[in-house]
């Protein structure tokens, strides 16, 4: 098993952003496909954003494209998300999620190992 670590969450207001890093363990990073997922009050976790093992391809949700980016550094294990022009329905707990083997998913189901999540608070 993976370990991930998220961290960055925090409060902001409306209009403004944040960057979460999430930070793997072991030696396998550049060989697994990323992703950040989100779980709001009342709703199932949904996808935000995925990168490819060599960071070249990255897809995001329609809710997100435009403000949110995905990017990675394999040297230092890490994936981001930077999170622009942030609004009150982004409120959610922002879960890093990654696999084993490399391949362009963006369902939950088919990632192997997550993070312990970190909280985005978006006031208006």
């Amino acid at each position: 098993q993976v370990h991930l670590v998220e961290s960055g969450g925090g409060l902001v207001q409306a209009g403004g952003s944040l960057r979460l890093s999430c930070t793997a363990s072991g030696r396998t990073f550049s060989s697994n496909e990323m992703g950040w997922f989100r779980q709001a009050p009342g709703k199932e976790r949904e996808f935000v954003a995925r990168i490819s093992t060599s960071g070249l391809t990255t897809y995001y949700a329609d809710s997100v494209k435009g403000r949110f980016t995905i990017s990675r550094d394999n040297g230092a294990n890490t994936v981001y998300l930077q999170m622009n022009s942030l609004k009150p329905e982004d409120t959610a707990v922002y879960y890093c999620a990654g696999r084993y083997t490399a391949r362009a998913v963006s369902v939950a189901t088919q990632y192997d190992f997550w993070g312990q999540g970190t909280q985005v608070t978006v006031s208006s």
